[in-house]
C-alpha cells in the first residue's frame, strides 16, 4: 500500500478517535440537557430522602410509571409511587444513572439511561430508565417513567 492510499484511512481513524473522546465532555456540558436532567436528579434526591413532597415536585401531576419486572409491567401513578417510596424507612436508598442519552425537541424531551439502585450502599437492582419530560411554563417536568429492573447487574 502506498502512502497516498493510507492517508485517508489514517485521517478517518484519527477523526473518529478525537470525536469519540470529545463527545462525552461536549454532551455533558450542554445547558439544555442539564436542564432536562435536573428534574430527574431532583426525583432521585427526593427518593433518597424518602420525602414524598420532594419526589412529587419534579413530576407532572397525573403522570404514571411502568416498572418492568421479570417481563411483566407494573403500573402506578406518580402519587402512589411517591407515597410508597416516601414512607419512612431504616435503609438508605439511592438511584444513579450514567451515560444518559438526552433528546430534546422544543418542549418535549426524553432521557434514556442505565441505572443502579442501591440499598445501604450496595446495588440491589439495575436496568434502564426511560423518562419522558415536558416543558411547562419554562420548567421541565417528568411526564412519565418506565424502567427495567433486574437483580443480575454488572460489577460496578
Amino acid at each position: 500500500m502506498d502512502i497516498p492510499r493510507r492517508l485517508p484511512l489514517c485521517s478517518l481513524i484519527t477523526c473518529t478517535v478525537v470525536f469519540g473522546l470529545l463527545t462525552p465532555s461536549l454532551r455533558a456540558a450542554l445547558p439544555e440537557e442539564q436542564a432536562v436532567l435536573a428534574p430527574v436528579q431532583a426525583l432521585f434526591d427526593g427518593m433518597s430522602k424518602r420525602d414524598a413532597t420532594a419526589i412529587k415536585a419534579p413530576l407532572l401531576p397525573g403522570g404514571t410509571m411502568v416498572l418492568m419486572r421479570d417481563g411483566k409491567p407494573t403500573q402506578m401513578t406518580f402519587e402512589a409511587f411517591a407515597d410508597r417510596v416516601g414512607r419512612p424507612g431504616t435503609s438508605h436508598i439511592e438511584e444513579r444513572i450514567h451515560d444518559p442519552l438526552v433528546r430534546i425537541d422544543n418542549d418535549l424531551a426524553v432521557v434514556w439511561a442505565p441505572f443502579e439502585f442501591l440499598v445501604d450502599g450496595k446495588v440491589d437492582h439495575c436496568g434502564t430508565d426511560l423518562f419522558n419530560l415536558v416543558r411547562q411554563d419554562g420548567k421541565w417536568l417528568i411526564a412519565s417513567v418506565a424502567d427495567t429492573g433486574r437483580k443480575v447487574c454488572p460489577a460496578s
